[in-house]
């Protein structure tokens, strides 16, 4: 199976809020999926639809070759889901715990459950309402990732952990990456660039890009164009030119379009008396900042255009 994720024109309204808008997404089999974006975007409801929580108010989505609102038992064996809000038996100790969810999964790994139970020194005897919430999402991985499931959903995993669980959560799900996808939504920027293979940004429901990390670390760049004397801004800057500004003989932006071969010719082309053009890498948290910011910025752009020419 090449794409055990894969949506088409998927679309989710409540009442008449958009949540989900159009998306088509297709995650590679193997690859450790990072669904990123602000607060609100749609993530949540993307992982919802896909795990046939929600039903889409058009479009579809399949996982593992299955249409998404008709997953049922069978399919769940092979899916691993964690949420942030994970609900657990909290009346249960994790060993009673994990007897209980074993005989649901007939390919439930025994040695792997050890090995994990161990990894993340997790108290068998010790009820899950006694244990810190780090302690119950290591809990809560455990039971997902025993039965060896060929896809892994996690929403927000990582959100309000210290950062040593969240080493050690992101080592286990590294582990098991070489036997299954995982598809994750999260705000921990450093621990996705960490181990993400690939990443899409998600804007109110919409997808603005998907593609591999080494991709998108490759196409971006922060560029700073020292000039001979203080300058406006140019006319009609491209529109891969994200987030411009400048200060006395300085000139800044974000290319998110940048290439080896030909962006430091066409600088050097625009800007021909610059002293000094530099084009820095960006991680994932700077880039991810330049597009939300960018994409703020158009749609206020938009706002304001369209109440001008209702008054004009």
């Amino acid at each position: 199976m090449k794409t055990p994720i894969r949506t088409e024109n998927l679309s989710k309204k409540f009442h008449r809020t958009v949540a989900v808008d159009d998306l088509d997404l297709a995650v590679p089999e193997g690859a450790i999926y990072a669904l990123v974006g602000p607060n609100g975007a749609g993530k949540t409801t993307i992982i919802k639809l896909l795990m046939n929580i929600l039903h889409p108010t058009s479009g579809r989505a399949e996982v593992l070759g299955s249409d998404s609102h008709r997953l049922s038992g069978k399919d769940f064996c092979r899916i691993g889901y964690v949420s942030e809000n994970q609900e657990l038996p909290e009346g249960m100790t994790v060993g009673e715990m994990l007897d209980y969810f074993r005989p649901f999964y007939p390919q439930w790994d025994r040695a792997l459950e050890g090995q994990l139970v161990r990894q993340f020194d997790l108290p068998l005897k010790r009820k899950l309402s006694h244990l810190s919430r780090g302690m119950r999402m290591k809990a809560a991985f455990v039971s997902s990732l025993a039965y060896r499931p060929a896809l892994i959903v996690l929403d927000e995993p990582f959100s309000g952990l210290d950062p040593l669980v969240r080493d050690e959560l992101a080592e286990g799900l590294i582990e098991r990456a070489p036997e299954t996808t995982i598809f994750l939504s999260s705000h921990d920027l450093a621990e996705i660039e960490n181990f993400a293979s690939h990443v899409g940004f998600i804007s109110q429901g919409r997808l603005l890009f998907s593609e591999e990390m080494s991709t998108l670390g490759d196409r971006f760049r922060d560029v700073t164009v020292t000039l001979a004397a203080p300058s406006p801004l140019p006319a009609d800057l491209p529109a891969t030119w994200l987030l411009p500004q400048t200060a006395d003989c300085v000139f800044r932006f974000v290319h998110s379009a940048y290439t080896d071969e030909n962006s430091p010719r066409e600088l050097a082309e625009k800007f021909p008396s610059a002293r000094d053009i530099s084009f820095d890498p960006m991680p994932l948290r700077s880039i991810y900042l330049a597009i939300a910011k960018s994409t703020r910025d158009s749609a206020a752009h938009a706002k304001n255009a369209a109440a001008q020419e209702v008054h004009a």
